[in-house]
Order: structure tokens, then C-alpha cells, then sequence
């Protein structure tokens, strides 16, 4: 079975390309516009061993839906990586395994994504 990767962005081009990417690449990647839709999906019982999170998005950002994901204990070991269209201040204190600067390599979030998958096993 393939390892989802729950991938939580507003820019819906990024996220059919990076969609199309790890399929190709044998990931089972899962859209979400906001952080909102995101915290639904795995509350509502969906997975994801990776999560790709933008941070600036309308109806909940990326900081929100961190500290969200932290406070539940059944999501907060899922592991994140941040692709931002911005300087990232602060990101030491989102706790995330990587972060990108957009416009991103998709080759090198997908190799960081495997690593994360790997370690989980």
C-alpha cells in the first residue's frame, strides 16, 4: 500500500503538479485547500504519513493547523514540511522535518518525503 502524503495548499496548480509527482513517484498524495480541510480529513479518520504544508492560506493558515495538529495526539506525531511562497521566521518552532521556499523542487520534497516514509517504518 502506498504511503499518503496529505499535501495542505491554496495554490491549486502546486498541488495537482505535486499530486501528479508523487504519484509517479508510488505516494498516494491526498489535496487539501486550508488548514481547516486538512484537520477534517485526518479527524475524520483519514491518514497521512507526510504532511506538505503551505503556510499562508485563507480559512486556517499553516501556523494554525500546527498547533492544532500538536494539540491532538493522534496527529501529532505525523510529521511536516513546509513549502512557502515566503521567508520563513519562526520555523524552528513549527518543529517540521523540512521546509522549501517556493517555487519548489519537486524532486527534492519528494526525497524528503521518502526519507520521512523510511524512518517511519
Amino acid at each position: 500500500m502506498a504511503a499518503s502524503v496529505l499535501v495542505v495548499d491554496d495554490d491549486p496548480n502546486l498541488v495537482r503538479l505535486m499530486s501528479k509527482f508523487l504519484t509517479l513517484e508510488g505516494f498516494a498524495p491526498v489535496p487539501a485547500s486550508n488548514g481547516a480541510e486538512a484537520l477534517k480529513y485526518l479527524r475524520g479518520g483519514g491518514t497521512a504519513s507526510v504532511i506538505l504544508l503551505d503556510l499562508r492560506m485563507p480559512v486556517m493558515d499553516g501556523w494554525t493547523f500546527r498547533r492544532q495538529q500538536r494539540e491532538d495526539p493522534g496527529l501529532a506525531g505525523i510529521p511536516i514540511v513546509v513549502l512557502s511562497g515566503m521567508e520563513v521566521d519562526g520555523i524552528q518552532d513549527m518543529d517540521a522535518a523540512a521546509a522549501f521556499h517556493k517555487p519548489v523542487s519537486f524532486p527534492e520534497v519528494v526525497g524528503v518525503v521518502r526519507r520521512l516514509c523510511d524512518q517511519s517504518r
